[in-house]
C-alpha cells in the first residue's frame, strides 16, 4: 500500500510503499474492534464506589423507642436503612469492571484500525522526526504542513528525543505515541496519524508478530 511521505520539515518527498500492510474485507474485525475500545473503557473504570450497609454504620444498637404505646411504630435502632444516615441496602459496592480480551481479537483490532485509517487516506509517513530546537512553533509547523485541519493527530515513531518531547508538549490536538505502545484505541481516537518510516516498520512488525 503506498502513503504519501514527507521530510522532517514537512515538505513533500514523494510516495511510498510499504509491503505487508493489514488488507482487511469489508465488515471484518468490526466486532473485534468495537470489543476492545469497551474494554479499554471498561478497564479504566475504578470500580471504587461504596456505600455502608447497616452492620457497618457506627452507632448503638439499641432500639430508639419502646415497642408499644408511643404510636412511632417499630423503627427499631437508628442504624435501620428507612432512617436518614443508617445503612443502605443494595448500593454500590467495591468491583472490578475489568474485561479480559484475547491476544487474536486485539490483533484483528488493530488490523481493522489501521486498515480503515489507511483506505480513508488519513495515514502519511515522515522520513524522520526532527526539530531544530524544542519550539512548539517549529513542530506545529510541520504538522501543519502536513495535515493543516487534524484536530486529532497522532505522531507514532520508534522514539523521540528531548527537543520533539518538548516541542510537542503543548499542543492540544497532537499526541506523541511511541510504536510498541500503539494498539488499535490510540488508532481510532485520532483522526490523522503520521508515522515515521521506522515507526510503521515496528508497527507492523508488532501486528504481524502477533498472527
Amino acid at each position: 500500500m503506498k502513503f504519501k511521505l514527507f521530510k522532517s520539515d514537512g515538505s513533500v518527498s514523494g510516495d511510498m510503499e510499504i509491503g505487508k500492510f493489514p488488507i482487511l474485507q469489508a465488515g471484518k474485525g468490526v466486532d473485534a474492534l468495537r470489543q476492545v475500545i469497551i474494554a479499554v473503557h471498561a478497564n479504566q473504570r475504578q470500580g471504587n464506589a461504596c456505600t455502608k450497609l447497616r452492620s457497618e454504620v457506627s452507632g448503638s444498637g439499641k432500639k430508639i423507642y419502646r415497642q408499644k404505646g408511643l404510636g412511632v411504630g417499630r423503627v427499631g435502632d437508628k442504624k435501620a436503612i428507612q432512617r436518614r444516615g443508617g445503612g443502605v441496602i443494595f448500593g454500590p459496592r467495591p468491583k472490578s469492571y475489568n474485561q479480559k480480551v484475547n491476544r487474536k481479537v486485539k490483533h484483528l483490532a488493530l488490523g481493522r484500525a489501521l486498515c480503515d485509517h489507511a483506505t480513508a487516506e488519513n495515514i502519511s509517513l515522515i522520513e524522520e522526526w526532527e526539530v531544530s530546537e524544542p519550539k512548539t512553533r517549529i513542530f506545529d509547523q510541520i504538522l501543519k504542513s502536513i495535515y493543516p485541519n487534524s484536530k486529532k493527530l497522532l505522531v507514532v515513531a520508534d522514539s523521540f528525543s528531548d527537543s520533539v518531547g518538548r516541542a510537542a508538549a503543548n499542543l492540544p490536538h497532537a499526541r506523541l505515541g511511541r510504536a510498541v505502545d500503539v494498539g488499535a484505541m490510540d488508532i481510532v481516537q485520532a483522526d490523522r496519524i503520521i508515522f515515521s518510516i521506522k515507526g510503521i516498520e515496528m508497527v507492523l512488525a508488532k501486528f504481524h508478530k502477533q498472527q
